[in-house]
């Protein structure tokens, strides 16, 4: 006799154990099939009957959806969901749900974190000794954290984390939130201004911004350009909000003083990308997110997207909504 249980399959975890997710699914009627692939090939194959797709960074298109008629759920492994084509998602009466805020303090301290960095020139003075001799120091000296404007551009769950532990230190912060709403509330400390003051006026510009059409490239060759001099750039959100290119030739040319960089545009990057051994550019893996907390905690929302729904006809965090079901 056939397996009649509910197949839940998972892509690509990258760095994740999905053990727990897993255990949480098995032990509550589901089959469990563990890919680790972000091939549409291998994903079809794998998850034919599928009903539930548990999706890290693999690209979840149109053409893939197609081939997986009896999907009704794609639970993400993380807050962004660019990766997935909601719209064809939708049509199809497929759910499709992300970890949420799962991770806001551990991003926007990580920003913040490497914001420091920068303008401490932690970058340079982490090689006195060996790059550097002792004495050395860089072209442009750390900047008074009390006498710094800070930009942020995005003013959500992450942003809003970053904003609260920069609004004591810094001298402002200015920052825009290209989807504003009237529920969204102020942040103590923090001025509401438009997208080109928060460009032109900061010393210091973090992204956390989700990627759509509308912020695709937004950080492109002019903003860069009406960017001061002297500032940093920090990116934990998603690579392709920004223009490497630009963002090279600014810090060629000196028209930018660093940036650092948790995202790429694609990942890993390639070896011999420039931005990599930039002397001005600090760079980590994408781990803006992680800690001690999300690396279970992000496996587990995951699997419980899809536990919700299976029982109650509904994901915990849907970013879409499915006609004829509960909202």
């Amino acid at each position: 006799m056939s397996d009649q249980r509910p197949l839940a399959v998972y892509t690509d975890t990258d760095d994740l154990n999905p053990a727990a997710g897993v255990d949480l699914l098995s032990g509550n009627g589901f089959r469990v099939e563990v890919c680790q692939t972000r091939d549409p090939d291998r994903i079809a194959e794998a998850a034919a009957g599928a009903s539930a797709l548990l999706v890290g960074y693999a690209p979840i298109d149109r053409e893939l959806l197609d081939r997986l008629p009896d999907l009704r759920i794609i639970a993400l492994l993380s807050r962004g969901y660019d990766n997935v084509d909601v719209a064809a998602a939708t049509e199809r009466g497929i759910w499709v749900c992300t970890v949420a805020d799962l991770a806001s303090e551990e991003v926007g301290t990580h920003a913040w974190t490497l914001s420091l960095a920068l303008l401490r020139q932690l970058p340079y003075f982490a090689g006195c000794g060996t790059v550097h001799g002792w004495i050395d120091r860089p072209p442009t000296l750390p900047r008074r954290l009390s006498e710094v404007t800070v930009g942020v551009l995005g003013l959500g769950s992450t942003g809003r984390a970053y904003a609260e532990l920069a609004a004591p230190a810094a001298a402002r912060v200015l920052a825009h939130d290209v989807s504003r709403g009237p529920d969204r509330p102020d942040v103590p400390g923090v001025q509401i201004v438009d997208f080109w003051t928060v460009i032109e006026e900061a010393d210091v510009l973090s992204l956390h911004l989700p990627l759509t059409e509308k912020t695709r490239g937004i950080i492109d060759a002019e903003a860069i350009a009406r960017m001061r001099d002297d500032a940093y750039l920090v990116n934990v959100a998603r690579g392709a909000l920004l223009d490497p290119a630009a963002l090279l030739d600014a810090l060629d040319h000196h028209r930018l003083a660093g940036a650092a960089l948790d995202v790429f545009d694609t990942e890993p990057p390639a070896a011999d990308d420039p931005l990599l051994a930039h002397p001005r550019v600090l760079t980590t893996p994408h781990v803006a997110y992680l800690s001690t907390t999300t690396e279970s905690g992000y496996i587990t929302a995951q699997a419980n997207n899809v536990l919700a729904w299976h029982d109650e006809g509904r994901p915990t965090d849907p970013i879409n909504h499915i006609a004829g079901m509960p909202c």
